[in-house]
C-alpha cells in the first residue's frame, strides 16, 4: 500500500497512461461548482431541446458529490482523437456527406470504458478503495470537471479545449473513495477570439457560453427524432451526421495532433461517403456498415433523413433520382426530405409532375405538408 496520497497520485496516474489515455488529471467532487447554476438555467430556458434525458437526475448530473457522497476523488481521463486532415475539407465535396470527426472511427464509449474498467480493478484491487467508471453514459458533466482537474476549459462554444491538443480530446472518469491530492483548475484562455460562435452555420450560440441546441447541426442531425424545421436545412450543407465546425475554428488547434489511437481513425469510406449510395441503405446495411460506431444509435431512418437533406443542398441534378427512389420508403422522415430534396432538384414542371403522383397518395399529415410547402 503506497505510505502517501502523493504515492497513490502517481502509482494511479501512471496506470492509466499505461491503458493509453493521453491525459489524466485530479479533480476533487466539488471542482465543477458553477454547474449546478448554468445546466439550470440550460434547462429552464429549454435549451436542452427533446434531451430529455438532460433534465432527469439534473442535481446528480451538476453536483458529482450528491451522485455519490462517497466519493473524495475523480480520475477525469481524455484521449486525442485529432483528425489527420482538415475538417473544413470534406465540406466542399457536394456529392458526399461529411461527419463528424468524432464519429468516423469506432464507438469512443466502448473504449475508454475499457480502459477505465482496468483502471478501477487497479484501484480496488491495489489500494481497496471503491471506483465507479462514468463515460458519457450517466448523469455526470464530464466537461466541467476535466476544467476543474486542469485538463483545459469550457470554451466560448461550450466544448473542452486543450493548450496541448486543442479541441479533440474525449472525456471520461473515474470516481474513488480514494483519496488523492487534487490538480489545479485550468484557466479560460478563450481572450477576445470568438470564431467559434460566429462559424455556425445555423448561429446556435446566443451569446459566449452560452448554445442552444435547437438549432445546433450536432443536436439535429443526433439528437432529433423528428423532422428538422426549413429554416435549418440549407445551413446543414452536406453535413449528414454532426457538425465540427466551431471545434475545427479554435486558433489553439494550432497545438492540435493526430490521434495514434487506431480506433478513432477513420474507417474506410467513411471520411468522404458519396451521398447516393448512403441513401440507398436499408437499415440491415445500415446496422453493418456501423456496427461498433457513434452513428448506429441513431438509426437507419434519422440517418437518411439526414443524407437527403445533403441530396438537396447538393445542386446536383443527377440526385433527383436518387431522391425520388425514396418518395414511397416505408419512413414519414425519410420520405419528408425526399419530396424537400426532390424540390430543390428538379425544375418547377417536373416537380408538380412528380407531385401530382405521388401527394394524393400520401397518408403522413407531415408528409402531405411536405409536398404543400415544396410546390408553394
Amino acid at each position: 500500500m503506497p505510505s502517501s496520497t502523493a504515492e497513490a497520485r502517481a502509482q494511479v496516474i501512471a496506470k492509466a497512461q499505461a491503458l493509453g489515455f493521453d491525459v489524466v488529471r485530479i479533480a476533487i467532487p466539488a471542482a465543477a461548482k458553477d454547474a449546478p447554476t448554468h445546466l439550470a438555467e440550460f434547462l429552464t430556458e429549454g435549451r436542452h431541446g427533446t434531451m430529455d434525458w438532460l433534465a432527469r437526475n439534473a442535481q446528480k448530473r451538476a453536483q458529482p458529490d450528491v451522485l455519490w457522497p462517497e466519493a473524495r476523488s475523480i480520475v477525469v481521463v481524455a484521449s486525442n482523437y485529432g483528425p489527420d486532415f482538415d475538417p473544413f475539407v470534406p465540406l466542399k465535396r457536394r456529392d458526399a456527406g461529411t461527419i463528424s470527426a468524432y464519429a468516423q472511427g469506432d464507438d469512443y464509449h466502448d473504449v475508454l470504458k475499457a480502459k477505465l474498467k482496468r483502471l478501477a480493478q487497479f484501484v480496488q484491487q491495489g489500494f481497496g478503495a471503491e471506483a465507479k467508471i462514468f463515460v458519457d453514459t450517466a448523469p455526470v458533466m464530464e466537461k466541467p470537471l476535466a476544467q476543474g482537474a486542469g485538463i483545459g476549459w469550457q470554451g466560448k462554444h461550450t466544448n473542452l479545449v486543450s493548450r496541448d491538443f486543442g479541441s479533440w480530446l474525449f472525456l471520461g472518469s473515474l470516481f474513488t473513495t480514494l483519496e488523492l491530492e487534487p490538480d489545479k483548475p485550468e484557466p479560460d484562455h478563450c481572450g477576445r477570439c470568438q470564431r467559434c460562435l460566429d462559424i455556425c452555420p445555423t448561429k446556435a450560440f446566443t451569446a459566449p457560453y452560452r448554445i442552444d441546441a435547437r438549432r445546433c447541426i450536432s443536436y439535429l442531425t443526433i439528437e432529433h427524432k423528428g423532422h428538422i424545421a426549413r429554416e435549418f436545412r440549407e445551413a446543414i450543407g452536406n453535413r449528414i451526421y454532426g457538425c465540427d465546425d466551431c471545434l475545427a475554428i479554435c486558433p489553439w488547434n494550432k497545438f492540435a495532433q493526430a490521434t495514434h489511437e487506431a480506433r478513432f481513425k477513420p474507417r474506410e469510406g467513411l471520411r468522404s461517403a458519396r451521398l447516393a449510395a448512403l441513401a440507398r441503405i436499408d437499415d440491415a446495411a445500415f446496422r453493418a456498415l456501423f456496427r461498433g460506431s457513434p452513428i448506429k444509435r441513431t438509426g437507419r431512418d434519422r440517418f437518411v433523413r439526414n443524407v437527403l437533406i445533403a441530396v438537396g443542398n447538393s445542386g446536383d441534378r443527377a440526385l433527383a433520382q436518387t431522391a425520388e427512389a425514396l418518395l414511397d420508403d416505408p419512413s414519414p422522415l425519410v420520405r419528408a426530405m425526399a419530396v424537400w430534396a426532390a424540390s430543390r432538384l428538379l425544375d418547377r414542371e417536373a416537380f408538380e409532375k412528380l407531385r401530382d403522383s405521388h401527394a394524393p397518395l400520401e397518408t403522413d399529415a407531415d408528409v402531405r405538408c411536405e409536398w404543400l410547402q415544396a410546390g408553394s
